[in-house]
C-alpha cells in the first residue's frame, strides 16, 4: 500500500518538473490496482504531475471524489479520455461520461482490498474519506475535512484500529484526538498546520506533490 501525493498546496520534489496550485489529489496503490482519490482543481497540472511522476492514467482502476468543491473534483473531466472502464465513488454531480460507472457511497463500505470508504459524512459540506490498511493498523485519507475531522476519526474507528491521518484537516485544532496516532500528514486545506508540526514535531509527516508514503513500512 502505498500513497503519493500528486496535486497538493505545496511541493514535496521541487526538481522534475512538477506543479504546484490550490487543490488535492492522492494516488492509492495496492497489490491489486491503483485508486486516485480526488482530481485537483486544474486538469492540466494534474496530467502534468501524472505524467512527472510516471503515472500512467490507464493503471488508474477506481476514482474518488471526497466533495463536490472545484479543488477536489476540477481535474476530472480532463482525466476522463485517458481512462477506461473507471468506477467513480462520489456524493454529487452527474458524471462528466455516461461510460463511467456511477457510485454513491452513503455508508461505509469496502471498495477494494483493505480499502474502505467512510461513505457519505454529513456536515456543511458533505464529504467521505478512505480508511487503508497499512502494516500496523488503519490510516485515513481526507480531502478536506468539511463536517470535523472529529466525525471522520468516528466512523474510521468503526472500520479499524487508526494509527495514521493524512490530507486536509480543515480547521481541527483538537490535537488530544490525534495524539495518539504514529502518522500526521496535514496537506491542502489545513488551517493549524504549523501548530501541528509544534505540538507532534515526531509524527509530523511534511506532505507536498511527489510525496511517497509506504503504509507498509514498520513504523
Amino acid at each position: 500500500m502505498k500513497l503519493t501525493i500528486v496535486y497538493d498546496n505545496e511541493l514535496s520534489k521541487k526538481e522534475i518538473g512538477l506543479q504546484s496550485d490550490w487543490g488535492f489529489a492522492c494516488l492509492v496503490e495496492t497489490n491489486h490496482e491503483s485508486i486516485l482519490f480526488d482530481t485537483g482543481t486544474k486538469g492540466e497540472i494534474l496530467l502534468n504531475n501524472l505524467k512527472k511522476l510516471n503515472i500512467n492514467p490507464k493503471d488508474i482502476k477506481k476514482i474518488v471524489i471526497s466533495h463536490e468543491h472545484r479543488d477536489h473534483r476540477g481535474g476530472l473531466n480532463s482525466l476522463i479520455p485517458y481512462v477506461k472502464n473507471i468506477k467513480l465513488y462520489h456524493l454529487g454531480y452527474k458524471p462528466p461520461t455516461e461510460k463511467i460507472i456511477s457510485i454513491i457511497p452513503q455508508i461505509p463500505e469496502k471498495i477494494s482490498e483493505k480499502v474502505w470508504t467512510t461513505g457519505r459524512v454529513e456536515g456543511l459540506v458533505d464529504e467521505q474519506s478512505l480508511v487503508l490498511k497499512g502494516n500496523k493498523g488503519w490510516y485515513i485519507l481526507t480531502g478536506c475535512s468539511h463536517p470535523g475531522l472529529e466525525k471522520i476519526l468516528h466512523i474510521a474507528k468503526q472500520i479499524g484500529n487508526i494509527v495514521g491521518i493524512v490530507g486536509g484537516f480543515h480547521g481541527f485544532n483538537n490535537f488530544q484526538l490525534v495524539e495518539d496516532l504514529d502518522l500526521i500528514c496535514p496537506c491542502h486545506c489545513t488551517a493549524h498546520k504549523e501548530d501541528l508540526k509544534k505540538a507532534f514535531p515526531d509524527k509530523i509527516s511534511e506532505c507536498g506533490v511527489g510525496k511517497n508514503i509506504d503504509l507498509d513500512v514498520k513504523i
